[in-house]
């Protein structure tokens, strides 16, 4: 899993990894209505899973940055 330390980034880096993983997660997403079969639809719930914890974690981080 590549989670990193989201208090180590700048707002700015924070807000791009933000845009990322949306947009990972949109891909991700697309892919998974144009395959078919068991070990596709495995793999891309659990990239999925993993890029939503990642999004999860770094919108935390940036909502008590502003709440500051």
């Amino acid at each position: 899993m590549s989670l990193i330390d989201p208090t180590i980034l700048s707002a700015s880096e924070l807000a791009e990894r933000i845009a990322i993983l949306r947009d990972n997660i949109r891909q991700i997403t697309e892919q998974a209505a144009s395959q078919s079969g068991a070990a596709d639809e495995e793999r891309n719930a659990d990239r999925l899973a993993q890029q939503s914890d990642e999004l999860d974690v770094l919108l935390k981080e940036q909502e008590q940055r502003l709440s500051k």
